[in-house]
């Protein structure tokens, strides 16, 4: 049978419960999956410890041997959908401290949820099993720098060069385009032919801190998944030398966590997620003491706006920023998914003076920094990539 029908009895398994055998007298879900009957009853185990009601009867095991379920729920399904039935698990049947046993960590889904439930309860994590949890945490941000470096690095250095002109006038360096555009007054229609009174060349030489990066981060139980991407974007662009990058996190305290952007798994297990929201109080501490090139800075705040402090006064600090002309972006959900949950309202606010306020995932974020450097128009870009992103 294709693996999608058998996804499709699958789900209606995991619809009708354990009973499913005895109240299906059409279909043998047995046959339908190509199981023996004591693969049904792991198939059971596996996924009923998740999803059965709280109270709910039955002979399955409270709680399970976890790297045994783990293994059953691999055996079924496709890993998209074991990293969310383990998710699941954590999330309903409070399999946290389970999760961090030394004997259970190898068999976990390495991915970024994963990450951010370690560096949540991190406190819960007992001493023998800190480094299983550190080196987990740090094959995700390993894998996840490898993914989005070059993509950066390529885009970032391709915009800074490409807005300073040469003093090099070597043929590597020409600018056709540039060239062609200003010398159209002298195409020869007889002969076909263009005659440059002029000619431009692109800089293959960069100057050092370029443009000054300040990302600020919320770093509230809501946004663990914002905190692990922007801490690997931070990494990222501080390795960039056309950069100078700032990394701050707050919560009703802020953090400053520039020194640590060497190693972001170092800034992770530095974090204090959790607690409440104090966003004026950073943007303050951005004004003064961040912010020094206002006309070459890209200030970037990371949070869904849900303000604990004085929301006015915030509003009152971004206008003015704004005003300063450093280039201000509000990323609601730095993240590989879906839309952010945030208050409407101070981001409609916010985007009326001029901040660009949106959900984002990496790879639009490195293409509004790219076009932010190339005094390219950022909200039309936007617009497009999250219509085809829906489309997708």
């Amino acid at each position: 049978m294709k693996q999608d029908a058998k996804e499709a009895i699958l789900r209606w398994r995991l619809a009708l419960g354990p009973g499913a055998e005895k109240t299906s007298s059409e279909f043998n879900l047995r046959e339908g999956l190509g199981l023996p009957e004591e693969r049904l009853s792991d198939l059971d185990d596996a996924l009923s410890f998740v999803y059965r009601e709280k109270g709910a009867g039955g002979t399955g095991a409270s709680a399970p041997y976890i790297p045994k379920w783990l293994g059953h729920l691999r055996d079924f399904f496709r890993q998209e959908v074991v990293a969310f039935v383990q998710k699941e698990a954590i999330e309903k049947r409070g399999l946290t401290q389970l999760l961090f046993e030394p004997e259970t960590l190898p068999f976990l889904e390495k991915n970024v949820d994963l990450v951010s439930t370690l560096i949540s309860a991190r406190g819960l994590i007992p001493e023998k099993a800190k480094e299983i949890a550190r080196q987990i945490v740090r094959e995700v941000v390993e894998e996840l720098r490898k993914k989005l470096e070059s993509q950066t690095r390529t885009a970032i250095l391709g915009a800074v060069r490409r807005n300073n002109p040469s003093p090099l006038k070597v043929l590597r360096n020409l600018d056709w385009k540039k060239t062609i555009r200003k010398n159209l007054h002298g195409w020869n229609s007889e002969t076909k032919r263009l005659v440059p009174e002029e000619i431009y060349f692109w800089s293959n030489q960069r100057r050092q801190h370029e443009w000054d990066v300040v990302l600020l981060v919320d770093q509230s139980g809501s946004m663990a998944t914002s905190v692990v991407y922007s801490s690997v974007m931070a990494a990222i662009f501080a390795s960039l030398d056309v950069l100078k990058t700032k990394l701050v996190f707050f919560d009703t305290e802020i953090v400053d966590m520039t020194s640590y952007l060497t190693d972001p798994v170092e800034v992770l297990f530095s974090t204090q997620l959790g607690g409440g929201t104090d966003i004026n109080r950073a943007v303050a501490y951005a004004q003064a003491n961040l912010i020094e090139r206002p006309e070459k800075t890209l200030f970037i705040l990371v949070t869904d706006l849900f303000e604990g402090g004085n929301q006015s006064e915030l509003v009152m600090r971004m206008r003015q920023i704004v005003d300063g002309r450093s280039k201000t972006m509000v990323l609601l959900a730095l993240s590989d998914r879906g839309q952010p949950s945030y208050d409407h309202g101070l981001a409609t606010t916010l985007t009326e003076m001029g901040v660009h306020c949106f959900g984002c995932t990496p790879a639009l974020l490195i293409g509004v920094v790219e076009r932010i450097m190339k005094n390219q128009d950022v909200t039309e870009y936007v617009a497009a990539y999250q219509k085809a992103e829906k489309e997708s």
